[in-house]
């Protein structure tokens, strides 16, 4: 038996309940896996919540995205790896648990010098940011980006690395608090949304020019604005909706502002090739190996609690990032 944290349909907090299921044998090709911990992400709320569109699952479903345990058994065809090994995976249903069933082929092996927590906590966050940074639009020395949520758990990432690689980062933050926080990752310039108008505050800083990309995880709030923060043939890049989905609009605003090329890339598009996950897991580990990303874990959470994490991510009480202890 395992205890799982399961959705029997969508809703708020209150309908995850804590439930015990029982664990079958592993196939050929599948492995007994421990989690040791678990990354807790705002898509864990969108699965919760959805019933229609990008984020919506089926029911009743166990939730969580991402997690890093060791390997208890493994199945007659497996070869990549062998019990005892410290593995993590993400994209992924079924994380909120202590063990679980899980594809071989879905598992990447961690570093001795990388922690389980370190790994939960950025392995989403950290992919995330790798194929933001380095595919989507593929940020250099010279650039100068925005990124909303600077402080959030990606974002966090983000300025790090892309500092490393020669960029002016400049961040929205809602506190003091993210301010610091954000200053201390690479932002070279902050933006306390609730006070100034990210906006003007954006073309004062890049004396009228615009930004070369614009890294956008808020959504709706923030998707009009992002468009005339860029500079012409520039690029705005959707990656999230922390404040609901961007609604249809008319593409000729892209045209309007200056040409822009617009993204909605996702994560799973990007690992479904055959050794990608691997490739982009190498660069991250290399990177905090490297000592030039490193990822706060903020806050620790039991498996029994995660009803009020939920909460904390919906009201934006949450910075870094948080993980989850079976």
């Amino acid at each position: 038996m395992t205890k799982a944290v399961m959705i029997r349909k969508q809703g708020g907090p209150e309908v995850m309940e804590l439930v015990e299921l029982k664990l079958a044998a592993p196939q050929a090709h599948e492995v007994v896996l421990r989690h040791t911990a678990i990354g807790a992400n705002l898509v864990d709320t969108y699965h919760r919540m959805n019933t229609t569109g990008q984020y919506a699952i089926e029911t009743p479903a166990v939730l969580g995205f991402e997690a890093v345990g060791v390997v208890e058994d493994v199945g007659d065809a497996v070869e990549n790896v062998s019990i005892g090994d410290r593995v993590a995976y993400c994209m992924v249903l079924g994380a909120y648990c202590e063990r679980r069933i899980i594809a071989a082929d879905q598992l990447v092996r961690i570093p001795d010098s990388v922690s389980d927590e370190t790994a939960a906590a950025c392995f989403i966050k950290g992919l995330t940011a790798q194929y933001l940074l380095s595919s989507t639009y593929k940020v250099g020395e010279g650039d100068t980006i925005l990124i909303h949520a600077a402080a959030g758990g990606v974002g966090s990432i983000m300025s790090q690395w892309a500092r490393h690689l020669g960029a002016t980062v400049i961040g929205t933050v809602g506190s003091e608090s993210k301010g610091r926080m954000a200053k201390a990752n690479g932002c070279e310039h902050i933006i306390y949304y609730r006070e100034v108008d990210f906006v003007e505050e954006v073309l004062r800083l890049t004396e009228g020019h615009g930004v070369d990309v614009v890294y956008d995880s808020v959504g709706v709030d923030t998707f009009e604005g992002s468009l005339k923060c860029i500079r012409p043939l520039g690029t705005l890049v959707n990656y999230g909706q922390a404040s609901g989905p961007v609604p249809p609009f008319d593409i000729s605003k892209l045209a309007a502002n200056g040409s822009i090329f617009l993204a909605k890339p996702t994560l799973g598009t990007y690992i479904a090739q055959p050794g990608r996950q691997q490739r982009m897991s190498d660069s991250l580990f290399d990177m905090i190996e490297r000592g030039i990303v490193s990822m706060e874990v903020s806050q620790t959470v039991r498996l029994e609690n995660v009803q009020e994490l939920h909460r904390d991510f919906e009201a934006r009480r949450t910075s870094g990032s948080v993980v989850v202890i079976p």
